[in-house]
């Protein structure tokens, strides 16, 4: 019992990782003592604290109960050891997973400002499309297109966000600027891979332009912000991406347009932790102040 403690601190390293490896490094350990620790908390508490599953260790019922305290011990810990400024309890890991839009101009910016008033908090962003997960050992934070459907975890909706057409300049002066919707037949997509695409939400072009054929089709919003903007075709993109760039035209701003929502997925006893509270709070935040050009309303070209 003794070293229950320093388990219960393994078990919090592999809840975040959800593997025994990447936790041992973490930690400055190996992976047979993080797995004689884990075998050994098992012990303790009577039960099995993880569960294999197809992205490596989840936490079992038990395991969720004593990664709270774990979390309630490193927290204190970090309490501990800050004597200048008095205690600051918005400290530790948090590794969350979002879109690569909302990584780079919600998320990023966000936890930037608050690790200046919080240094002791770091944050893992994994860059990632898909629905939100019914698992989510290792992770304390989901951002997600579209509502999600989930047991035993919190969702709330963030906001919305909106996507349009758009094309290069130079596309439209080489290729013509197309005058109606019903000509977008004449020319060719940039969008996500359809066979790959994991969010129903996302799948708008394929009913909005049923007729337009993909050009260049790409898991990465990026590359289809870029694509555009070299010409491989008109794209189908975030207005808070595209409009950025000055070279990028909107097409049909009143007419081809698909407004989705980003809603925030995290285990029921996650707003407890204080980091990931003051995280949910500073996306919230940003989300709030970005709002325009979530919307769309922060583009000047714009072709009817």
């Amino acid at each position: 019992m003794d070293t229950m403690p320093n388990d219960l601190l393994v078990l919090l390293a592999v809840s975040r990782t959800a593997k025994f490896t990447t936790a041992a490094h973490n930690l400055g350990l190996t992976h047979s003592t993080v797995s004689r620790r884990i075998s050994a908390l098992k012990k303790s508490l009577g039960g099995r604290v993880l569960a294999r599953s197809d992205d490596g260790w989840e936490l079992t019922d038990l395991g969720e109960r004593a990664v709270a305290v774990a979390e309630q011990m490193e927290t204190a810990v970090a309490e501990l050891g800050n004597t200048r400024q008095g205690p600051d309890t918005v400290t530790g890991v948090v590794r969350m997973t979002a879109t690569d839009g909302f990584s780079a101009y919600i998320a990023s910016p966000a936890v930037a400002k608050l690790r200046r008033r919080h240094p002791g908090l770091s944050v893992e962003i994994v860059t990632v499309t898909r629905q939100a997960l019914q698992q989510r050992s290792g992770l304390d934070i989901e951002v997600v297109v579209g509502e999600p459907r989930v047991h035993r975890a919190e969702a709330m909706k963030l906001g919305d966000y909106e996507l349009g057409l758009y094309a290069s300049s130079d596309y439209l002066a080489a290729r013509g600027t197309p005058a109606s919707v019903d000509e977008l037949s004449d020319h060719r997509l940039v969008y996500f891979v359809d066979s790959m695409l994991q969010v129903d939400d996302l799948d708008a072009p394929r009913r909005l332009f049923p007729s337009m054929k993909d050009a260049l089709t790409s898991t990465n919003v990026f590359v289809h912000v870029e694509a555009t903007r070299a010409g491989a075709g008109i794209g189908f993109l975030p207005c808070f991406m595209a409009d950025r760039h000055p070279d990028l035209v909107r097409l049909f701003p009143d007419t081809a347009a698909e407004r989705l929502p980003y809603w925030l997925v995290l285990r029921p006893d996650s707003m407890r932790r204080p980091a990931i509270a003051a995280l949910v709070q500073a996306l919230k935040d940003q989300m709030l102040a970005y709002r325009g050009a979530l919307e769309g309303r922060g583009g000047t070209n714009r072709h009817n």
